[in-house]
């Protein structure tokens, strides 16, 4: 299951992610999004859990919670949607 994370610090990295939701299962990937012209984080990530259950229980858990100084936001992530090409 891919998990959206918002509100998260921009100090926060790819293993601070992990380690979090490493609590409630194996995690496949955790990845914050980082701006390719800044190299800053956006502040939000993604984190894909292979157990579906485990998944649910660390949104429910996790969402509203502070991390890093931070209330984050955590919930099952949306399918991308398609965008026009910016060039």
């Amino acid at each position: 299951m891919n998990i959206y994370v918002g509100n998260l610090s921009y100090d926060t990295r790819d293993d601070d992610l992990e380690q979090l939701f490493g609590a409630f299962g194996r995690v496949d990937s955790a990845r914050v999004i980082i701006d390719r012209d800044t190299n800053r984080s956006k502040g939000f990530g993604f984190v894909e859990m292979e157990n579906k259950e485990d998944a649910e229980k660390a949104i429910a858990e996790l969402n509203g919670t502070n991390f890093q100084g931070r209330d984050i936001k955590v919930n099952e992530a949306r399918p991308r949607e398609s965008r026009p090409s910016r060039y």
